[in-house]
């Protein structure tokens, strides 16, 4: 509760983290789907992850058609459309008599 007795309400949201992202990474990847990055500097663009990679210098994505990017640099990644509602690679068991 606030002064006076009023009610405060505080909006929490989920903060992406280092994981978060190399999830979404990981799953361009490996699913052939377009992410779009935005970069702390600001900059931002939709392309694929080709793979992801830890070296002495730290994780790296490597994009399609853009550069390489540190995965420190990145400050939001997510689809860069929603997935498709399909029964693709959903593998169904045949029914037993």
């Amino acid at each position: 509760m606030g002064a006076r007795g009023s009610l405060t309400l505080v909006h929490m949201g989920h903060l992406l983290d280092r994981c978060d992202v190399l999830d979404v990474l990981e799953e361009s990847a490996r699913m052939h789907r377009a992410v779009l990055v935005k970069l702390k500097d600001g900059r931002h663009f939709v392309d694929q992850v080709r793979e992801v990679v830890t070296d002495g210098d730290g994780e790296w994505a490597a994009f399609r058609t853009h550069d390489r990017v540190q995965v420190a640099d990145i400050s939001f990644c997510g689809p860069a459309e929603p997935p498709e509602a399909s029964y693709r690679g959903k593998h169904l068991s045949p029914r037993r008599p």
